[in-house]
């Protein structure tokens, strides 16, 4: 018998209780799409154990300067009351006052990176108000939410600008560098040192498509993600496996490749 699989679950998001239910359905009306998740951190945790996911990587998303401080506070907590199963990204809004002292403090807390949500703090990633966070982050991996057809904020073209002014800058693409854009993604991405998670993917882009992808682009830059409360962490290891990868791709996606980025 083989080794179970480990799973560390790298792209999910919670809110705390009292406006989970109004973020959800903003979400659910904003991409036109059925969540399957509460949105609270104990629903996830309910929902990772259902999945035998050992630990899951959490964000929010600041979509005004003033929400940064409260929003990190609470990554924090959950992180200090669930270090079994949590660990977190802190966010951070390119209008801060000052950018310097809240990633100082995102380390200060223990965050292990940034997460930035350009469609919804309404940024282009390569204009030049977001150099100052990339310039800030040194050694913090920062996610990028990626690709969207509403918008042009996050397109795959952009992320190469980036990439190529900030060369040691740790970049996941989120849902394999660009939601519902991945012919941009094969021409500007693949290939290049940029991690893609597998968040908000296999349920639109064909798992055949999916796999050519992974393979062209090396499986060791792609991490695993559900994107809940879009998917439940169970229904996101299913459409993984829908790939068809060996054992070894597999355990590389599900969680070696994020143990060693994030020294887990």
């Amino acid at each position: 018998m083989g080794q179970q699989m480990k799973y560390i679950d790298m792209h999910t998001h919670v809110f705390p209780a009292k406006i989970a239910d109004k973020a959800v359905k903003f979400l659910e009306e904003y991409y036109h799409h059925q969540w399957s998740g509460g949105g609270t951190p104990e629903d996830l945790l309910m929902a990772l154990d259902a999945a035998g996911v050992d630990k899951a990587l959490i964000f929010s998303c600041a979509t005004k300067p003033e929400q940064v401080t409260a929003a990190n506070d609470f990554l924090h907590l959950m992180q200090t009351v669930h270090p079994e199963k949590f660990f977190a990204f802190g966010t951070i809004h390119p209008d801060c006052r000052d950018i310097d002292g809240e990633i100082s403090r995102i380390r200060e807390l223990g965050l292990k990176g940034l997460k930035i949500h350009p469609d919804f703090q309404q940024v282009y990633i390569n204009e030049p108000k977001m150099f100052r966070i990339y310039e800030a982050a040194g050694e913090l991996p920062v996610t990028i939410h990626m690709g969207d057809k509403k918008g042009d904020f996050s397109s795959p073209w952009r992320l190469v600008e980036v990439l190529d002014k900030f060369p040691h800058l740790t970049v996941i693409a989120a849902h394999f560098g660009g939601y519902s854009e991945w012919d941009e993604v094969r021409k500007h991405l693949v290939g290049r040192n940029v991690y893609f998670d597998t968040s908000s993917t296999i349920w639109e882009l064909p798992a055949a498509e999916a796999r050519d992808i992974a393979l062209s682009h090396g499986v060791d830059k792609i991490l695993f993600g559900s994107d809940y409360p879009a998917q439940k962490p169970a229904e996101a290891i299913a459409d993984v496996l829908k790939m068809g990868l060996s054992d070894d791709d597999n355990a590389k996606i599900f969680h070696l490749n994020a143990e060693r980025l994030l020294n887990l």
